[in-house]
């Protein structure tokens, strides 16, 4: 099927076969966008069309099965995870104490924060931390007593200890 009638074909069964499709799905847009490339794959396929008896059966077919297939990728994304293959997913709200901590840390130095989340928080050693960091042991054990005295008056009680 060359070209011009390739044309010819489109034009004389592109209307009758979005009707069809329609008639099929319910859907007008949506049979009219299946249609379309229900034919973009025939013109794709369009050599291989000239040895078929009715390359319209062969569009309507083609554009019906597109209709399905987006009909199925709609009906999954609207459903529900499935309970076999993941479990919901719940996690209880912080406490307040989570709350106050990560709102103190971020009050913090970078430098700080980073050695006292390595080595309390993931329980690394210091030396692992400072090997992560990429900075001497001292420099960490200096950060993480500088950290830890600064996050002592973030989170006091005493309001004249946070502003002293």
């Amino acid at each position: 099927m060359d070209e011009a009638e390739f044309d010819d074909f489109y034009a004389a069964s592109f209307s009758r076969l979005v009707g069809q499709i329609y008639a099929m799905i319910g859907n007008r847009d949506e049979a009219h966008e299946c249609v379309q490339e229900a034919f973009v794959k025939a013109w794709a396929h369009r050599r291989k069309l000239t040895h078929v008896d009715h390359p319209e059966a062969w569009v309507r077919t083609t554009a019906h099965r597109l209709a399905v297939s987006r009909w199925r990728r709609t009906a999954l994304a609207r459903r529900a995870p499935d309970r076999a293959v993941s479990q919901p997913v719940t996690a209880d709200p912080p406490s307040e104490t989570h709350v106050a901590l990560v709102n103190a840390l971020r009050h913090l130095p970078a430098a700080q924060r980073q050695a006292l989340v390595l080595h309390h928080i993931a329980d690394l050693p210091v030396e692992d931390v400072a090997r992560e960091v990429g900075a001497p042991t001292g420099t960490i054990k200096a950060r993480l007593s500088r950290g830890r005295a600064a996050l002592a008056t973030l989170l006091s009680d005493s309001p004249e200890a946070r502003h002293a």
